[in-house]
């Protein structure tokens, strides 16, 4: 009846363990899903300003070629 209890309580052990690994991966992958989102957000937006600012330029300079005819 001791090695039924021994393999009961390894049992739960083994349980617990998988569990809770399962769990942190859980946490992990949220985590990591969330973080990739929100820097895939910022870098749409920092990607925007940039082609905003060029398109700011060309059409600037386009201006300073078209003056002076």
């Amino acid at each position: 009846s001791f090695f039924v209890v021994q393999v009961e309580v390894g049992l739960v052990v083994v349980v617990v363990v998988v569990v809770v690994i399962v769990h942190v991966v859980v946490v992990v992958l949220v985590v990591v899903v969330l973080v990739g989102f929100v820097v895939l957000v910022e870098v749409q937006v920092v990607i925007v300003e940039v082609l905003v600012e060029v398109q700011k330029m060309v059409s600037f300079h386009e201006k300073r070629f078209v003056q002076p005819k």
